[in-house]
């Protein structure tokens, strides 16, 4: 096989969180673990479910070094209280009291946040300083997708999280832009040698293709930006039923992680699957709910196709960053190979032709608008 990205040779900083630092963060955040301890799967950040003394399950999440500033992640928590104020469906994290010596709290950020002083098991090593947030357990399923009544639901769902998240713009957070999420994504790959070289050429001259067309489409439609979930596939949807500690049954979101600031049809676009005809046919009951609550610009259904683009290209730049974390070479072995980079090629292509076509239509000209 390839080897992909060149790794980095000091230990990551992940590699400090043992079970037992694990445990020793949250006792210094006010949480007294009862010793149960099982890591859940994410990539991104570390996310472990707990239990404390008092036999809540909760989720434990540590925010992965220099991705975002402090002020980026009080940004986010502040827009999850502001939902939560709401009555949106969404878990909200907890209030942390850190006892000021492994922990402290984050400056002008929500209770909710605080940094913690790991504990590596090196005598002289240097301590790992790492932003952690507690969330309740939810327990959920995904949502229903081949439903028309959930995709309404969801279409009420994204326009009630958009009455909030346009009342004002994140200032910490980046915007979702062509630059950003594509160009900067293959200036790395390209600058880091993460291509082999006999893929390089046609992957290089799709992905410039694609970029291009999809630069021009941000450029051409005017829209307005807002403060986005900005991640919102179904795998971060959780459906529920009612259960002993709520009576809410339906969708709620969760890991606002990526949460940014960009137009409203990022947060609706990823649930759409399938050939043309289904998503034509899933965009309008999505946005038939939607337009119960809010309006709706139907110019921004020319982003789709472009928004896929960026995501598609800016996925392959996370992979190569990540790759001097242990935990993606064991999650992503094909990463890196030259059948990966001929895919990749493949489906820029495609994204090539989709782009170069009519867009889905607005459902408003069916007599669905309010």
């Amino acid at each position: 096989m390839q080897e992909p990205p060149r790794g980095a040779a000091a230990p990551h900083p992940y590699a400090a969180l043992e079970p037992r630092h694990v445990l020793d963060a949250l006792e210094a955040v006010g949480i007294r673990a009862d010793g149960r301890l099982l890591q859940l799967n994410s990539y991104e950040n570390r996310v472990f479910l707990v239990h404390d003394e008092d036999g809540r399950a909760l989720v434990a999440k540590f925010y992965r070094p220099g991705r975002w500033s402090d002020a980026q992640l009080a940004e986010e928590h502040r827009l999850l209280a502001e939902l939560q104020a709401e009555d949106l469906p969404v878990i909200a994290p907890l209030a942390l009291q850190p006892d000021g010596r492994d922990a402290q709290a984050i400056a002008q950020a929500p209770a909710s946040l605080a940094r913690v002083r790991l504990r590596p098991g090196d005598a002289g090593a240097e301590r790992p300083s790492l932003a952690l947030a507690v969330w309740p357990c939810r327990a959920g399923h995904g949502p229903e997708l081949d439903d028309p009544s959930t995709l309404r639901w969801l279409g009420r769902l994204m326009a009630r999280l958009h009455q909030v998240g346009a009342r004002e713009r994140f200032s910490a957070r980046p915007t979702l832009d062509a630059e950003a999420f594509g160009w900067q994504s293959h200036a790395r790959l390209r600058d880091d040698g993460h291509i082999t070289p006999a893929e390089w050429p046609a992957w290089d001259s799709a992905c410039r293709q694609a970029l291009e067309l999809a630069t021009q489409a941000l450029a051409d439609t005017p829209t307005a930006t807002l403060r986005l979930h900005g991640d919102c596939h179904p795998g971060n949807i959780l459906w529920r039923s009612p259960d002993g500690d709520d009576a809410r049954r339906g969708p709620q979101l969760v890991d606002f992680d990526d949460a940014r600031n960009g137009p409203a049809v990022q947060d609706l676009w990823m649930l759409l699957s399938g050939e043309r005809e289904a998503m034509q046919q899933q965009l309008g009951a999505v946005l038939s709910g939607y337009r119960q609550i809010r309006r709706f610009d139907g110019r921004e259904l020319r982003l789709i196709e472009p928004l896929r683009t960026l995501r598609m290209v800016h996925h392959s730049a996370w992979l190569a960053e990540r790759w001097d974390d242990p935990a993606f070479p064991a999650a992503f072995p094909w990463f890196g190979t030259p059948a990966w980079w001929s895919q990749q090629t493949v489906q820029l292509r495609q994204q090539i032709e989709a782009m170069t076509e009519p867009p889905l239509d607005d459902p408003a000209d069916w007599g669905l608008d309010d």
